[in-house]
């Protein structure tokens, strides 16, 4: 039991460390290839930041704890929105004045939906995944479309101030995207095992893990980048951290641990996780979107509630595990 613990603390301490030091050479390197700043921004970073979610449920796929690749996904799009945008707005109120990002929530909110339709039968067969993807294909390609479009769009400018103040030679951000690749797969399977480990011991469901522990270790990345952009003023890159983050996560990480191997997905999942997943995306869309307004912004009164919603859910998964348990 100690084993699997401190398989978890330091699997999540490696994997949040390798997390961020992977973005930044990510980053840099794109850089480097003349890569635009806001493909960077939109791309290069929300994969990288979405990294733990992708190698932790490919690695649960394979191994044959579909629940805990799930659990991590839709648990971390929950945590994104619920704890990051709560705590952040909390620091600063978050305002949204990146026209691509205005364009984002939307899509957001329809990809959410698409895969709630998907997995609606308790099943994500293979051929769901490879429609996850297929949109995921299409979106990169409008995303590359927007950045062309607006090179000038507020998160651009976001985005290589960042890049300027890392400083990295070419030869270093090589270095850390290729040691912070292969920390975060060692780091992700030794946080999978400890993850399983303890499921089993407490005899609680590889899922319930997933959507707490794991997600909530999985989306610290995306915490520290926030909380860092919006003490810069960095706003439009502290929200397009998580809108990012989801994206991938909904449509890579299931994407991929579905193609690996058909996910069987358990009526609470739809009734609880997808409800609260799919309630937070909408609110996310209002406030972010601004509508009659010009510009988007959460408030700290509106991200207190944020962060309500999501210690109130974690109560009710709690609850669950006191009553199977009994």
């Amino acid at each position: 039991m100690l084993i699997s613990l401190a398989a978890i603390v330091v699997g999540l301490i490696i994997l949040v460390w390798s997390a961020d030091r992977f973005v930044d050479g990510a980053s840099a390197t794109a850089s480097y290839a003349g890569m635009p700043p806001l493909l960077i921004g939109m791309i290069v970073v929300g994969f990288g930041t979405s990294a733990p979610e992708i190698v932790v449920s490919v690695i649960s796929s394979l191994e044959g704890n579909p629940g805990l690749a799930l659990g991590n996904a839709y648990g971390s799009n929950i945590a994104n929105i619920g704890v990051i945008l709560g705590i952040t707005a909390l620091i600063s109120p978050i305002k949204v004045h990146s026209q691509v990002l205005r364009k984002e929530l939307p899509v957001l909110l329809v990809i959410s939906l698409l895969s709630l339709a998907l997995v609606w039968n308790g099943m994500l067969s293979r051929v769901d995944a490879i429609i996850l993807l297929a949109v995921f294909a299409l979106l990169m390609a409008w995303s590359i479309r927007q950045a062309m479009a607006q090179p000038q769009d507020k998160l651009a400018a976001e985005e290589e101030q960042v890049i300027d103040e890392q400083a990295m030679t070419a030869k270093a951000a090589i270095i850390w995207l290729v040691l912070g690749l292969v920390l975060l797969v060692a780091s992700s399977r030794l946080l999978v095992w400890g993850a399983v480990n303890i499921a089993q011991a407490f005899g609680v469901s590889d899922l319930i893990i997933g959507l707490t522990i794991v997600a909530i270790g999985t989306s610290l990345p995306e915490l520290a980048s926030s909380i860092v952009a919006i003490r810069k003023n960095q706003h439009d890159l502290a929200i397009g951290n998580v809108i990012g983050s989801n994206l991938f996560n909904t449509l890579v990480v299931v994407g991929l641990a579905g193609v690996i191997s058909p996910l069987p997905v358990a009526s609470e999942v739809i009734s609880r996780d997808f409800l609260v997943m799919i309630g937070l995306t909408v609110s996310l869309f209002v406030l972010g979107y601004g509508f009659k307004k010009r510009q988007g912004r959460i408030n700290r009164i509106e991200g207190a509630l944020l962060l309500l919603v999501y210690i109130s859910y974690s109560g009710w998964l709690a609850q669950e595990v006191l009553s199977a348990s009994h």
